[in-house]
């Protein structure tokens, strides 16, 4: 009986795999870990509303305001836009919301002029404060068809301050 003893080709292949497992193993921890902690980072940034009942938008990594909201009982997310002169949807947006008819209209965009329509009347809600009275530009272009902007023809309803990385609407 001869006892087998491993060449040092395949010791040293033997070390090589366990140091590499060991190295994959130590990053996918790594990964989850951060993970983690970026999940409870941005749990701890949800809009919310404070005691004295303004909506607290807290600015996100990429220095936007984003929040939940709805138009006309569509889910949407919105973006906060203050230099936008209505809540904007695109029109694939506009459709599952059964956001018909309204008033064709071209925008005069950055991007040039862009054709579009202009629905009134329609409810728009964002975080606990809701407007049944907004007038919703549809036409939007470049972003997801679950997001919109909140322009001024809701915002204009609220007294707005930006303090220390926070966004608060209040209701007049």
């Amino acid at each position: 009986m001869t006892d087998r003893i491993p060449s040092v080709a395949q010791t040293a292949r033997r070390g090589a795999l366990g140091i590499a497992a060991f190295w994959l193993a130590l990053m996918g921890l790594l990964y989850l870990g951060f993970e983690h902690v970026e999940q409870r980072r941005e749990a701890g940034s949800q809009p919310f509303a404070n005691a004295q009942g303004e909506l607290v938008i807290p600015r996100g990594r990429d220095g936007h305001f984003r929040m939940a909201g709805q138009v006309n009982g569509q889910a949407v997310t919105f973006l906060v836009d203050t230099g936008a002169s209505s809540v904007t949807v695109s029109e694939d947006f506009a459709r599952r919301a059964n956001l018909e008819g309204g008033q064709n209209v071209t925008f005069q965009t950055a991007n040039g002029p862009l054709q579009g329509r202009v629905v009134r009347q329609v409810p728009v809600q964002a975080g606990h404060l809701g407007l049944n009275g907004t007038t919703v530009a549809v036409g939007l272009v470049g972003l997801d068809n679950d997001k919109a902007l909140l322009g001024q023809s809701f915002l204009s309803r609220f007294d707005i301050q930006i303090l220390q990385g926070e966004m608060r609407l209040t209701p007049r």
